[in-house]
């Protein structure tokens, strides 16, 4: 692991789990602190005002890397969190910048609740986490830029949808079952209730790339992040999370 994945990690499991939100959000973040997460203020003490309260509400926290990818200054973590012994459990999707120093500057997130199996008893975060292939990282990000530009946009046609994946096609979605007919089904629905408007973040590891998308369901906007795992140039898997945009926040807004 680099330093900046360190950082990343440390921030969480230091900070949220072990209970020391000053001491790591002072330790791990750099001269500034830009925060995207729905309902945390900018800098150390925009932080520190959030998860002290949340550390104190929930005394039983249990929090796991599950994936992580690094791409140049920026930094993707996939992770399960279950408070108080299964009280609530949530998936957790966040994208971090960093200065020259290796230090965290700015943070996007998309939490959503975990629910469990979905209809091919699969979940939001289990599957494989290895990093390989990472000769091929421009190459799968330019597939999952294409795939979401041409077939997942606002007035997009995914009848090529199978120009981009491949079966056996593993999903991750809480509500739709693996293979790609099932995907397809959706995307080619004209009618479909989720577009996306613009990319705001891709970033991509050998065969792992994920997206932090402006989207909408029927209209209302939705932050939704994408994970892809690709096998020889088409993607095989996908997880995601979503999750709505407030219309007002304390912060510059979840983009």
């Amino acid at each position: 692991m680099t330093a900046k994945l360190d950082n990343a990690i440390a921030l969480y499991m230091e900070g949220i789990r072990d209970g020391n939100a000053r001491y790591a959000v002072e330790k791990y973040t750099g001269d500034r602190y830009t925060q995207h997460s729905t309902g945390v203020r900018d800098g150390v003490e925009g932080f520190v005002e959030f998860f002290e309260p949340f550390i104190e509400r929930n005394p039983s926290r249990d929090i796991r890397i599950m994936r992580s990818i690094e791409d140049g200054q920026h930094v993707f973590l996939h992770a399960y969190q279950n408070m108080n012994d299964g009280e609530s459990e949530w998936v957790t999707t966040d994208f971090f910048d960093t200065d020259e120093d290796d230090k965290i500057v700015e943070h996007w997130d998309v939490i959503a609740a975990f629910t469990g199996p979905n209809p091919s008893g699969r979940t939001q975060v289990d599957g494989p986490s290895e990093v390989t292939d990472l000769d091929k990282t421009d190459a799968n990000k330019l597939v999952v830029r294409k795939m979401i530009t041409s077939c997942l946009m606002t007035g997009g046609n995914a009848s090529n949808i199978a120009d981009f994946i491949r079966e056996p096609y593993l999903q991750h979605n809480a509500d739709v079952a693996d293979g790609l007919e099932h995907f397809a089904a959706l995307a080619q629905d004209e009618n479909r209730p989720l577009n996306y408007d613009e990319i705001v973040l891709l970033v991509g590891q050998g065969n792992f790339v994920a997206t932090l998308c402006k989207a909408n369901w029927d209209g209302a906007p939705l932050a939704q992040v994408d994970i892809f795992r690709l096998e020889d140039g088409m993607i095989v898997e996908h997880w995601d999370n979503s999750e709505p945009v407030p219309e007002n926040d304390v912060n510059s807004g979840k983009f």
